[in-house]
């Protein structure tokens, strides 16, 4: 009997903010009221990924794979979030991370990551 793979993560969106269950039992989450900045991580061959950051530089990683219309949509109520900017970012062919959006009011410093 074959069946479907069992995906390594699942996000989930909301009004209040978004979630990632990976299939480990471990879990991701940030409320969009936390989100002070987003980010797309591109590599040659693997998923385009975006990272949305809290103040403390904590905050959640969501697969381009994984995300829907409602994940885009809710991040247009973010300030000022130009949708336009992130596609080219995510669409780029250079590898890298590239600061999509932060809040009016960021903290004086997020940390760099590093991301598997």
């Amino acid at each position: 009997m074959h069946g479907n793979p069992m995906p390594d993560s699942y996000v989930y969106v909301t009004e209040e903010g978004v979630t990632r269950h990976y299939a480990d039992g471990s879990v991701e989450a940030l409320a969009w009221e936390d989100v002070v900045e987003v980010r797309v991580v591109t590599e040659s061959g693997e998923d385009v990924l975006y990272i949305l950051l809290d103040r403390d530089g904590e905050g959640c990683v969501v697969p381009r794979s994984a995300t829907d219309a409602t994940f885009l949509a809710r991040l247009r109520y973010l300030p000022d979030f130009d949708l336009e900017r992130l596609t080219l970012a995510a669409d780029s062919a250079h590898d890298g991370v590239v600061v999509v959006w932060r809040s009016p009011d960021p903290p004086s410093a997020l940390p760099d990551l590093e991301y598997d």
